[in-house]
């Protein structure tokens, strides 16, 4: 029995993903999607809407790549000590979040991965990865900064749309927590990029 439940679950969470990005656009920005193929009354499920599904499926991937430069600029030598306190601050409030949206997820019977398709804003390319991966010392520093930077501003406009289209209490709390603790850290960033 427990077998068949977890095989439906996952069906219905595949359909609804299916249904909600058949019509739905391929880009995004901002993460205003639009009309997703649900109409707003049908879209809430278990209290919750697409538009908070969509929210923390992308967050999930959008912070996960924040975590990945994070833990890559910690690895360097010679990086000023302001901006490996920052990568642990952002490490340690983003790492708790994506364990939080993915539990939403499961308990909203969707997926936790987005389906393929969807563009985020702020996201690093391979290559700027690739980029920072390979910087070293100030430079590594500059480029991190500069990079989280427009990834927060990205992870900022797909709050906004969150706090403003989403119906899960939860899920627009977390959205307005994200729009100003890192509208904060843009700020910080930009300060100690200044110094650098």
């Amino acid at each position: 029995m427990k077998k068949f439940l977890t095989i439906s679950a996952a069906a219905v969470a595949a359909g609804l993903v299916l249904a909600g990005c058949s019509a739905g656009g391929g880009s995004m920005p901002g993460m205003n999607h639009g009309s997703s193929g649900m109409s707003s009354s049908s879209a809430v499920v278990g209290d919750h809407s697409g538009d908070d599904t969509m929210f923390a499926q992308s967050m999930i991937v959008h912070h996960t790549q924040a975590v990945d430069m994070s833990d890559m600029i910690l690895a360097k030598q010679n990086i000023p000590a302001t901006v490996t306190a920052l990568a642990e601050k952002i490490k340690a409030a983003q790492g708790p979040e994506i364990t939080k949206m993915t539990t939403w997820l499961q308990n909203w019977n969707e997926s936790a991965t987005m389906a393929a398709g969807h563009t985020m804003s702020g996201m690093m390319s391979a290559e700027d990865m690739t980029k920072l991966e390979q910087a070293q010392g100030v430079e590594a520093a500059k480029l991190f900064l500069t990079q989280m930077i427009a990834h927060h501003q990205g992870a900022v406009a797909m709050s906004k749309t969150e706090a403003a289209a989403g119906k899960n209490p939860e899920a627009v709390a977390l959205a307005q927590s994200i729009v100003t603790s890192q509208e904060a850290e843009i700020q910080e960033m930009k300060d100690l990029l200044a110094g650098l």
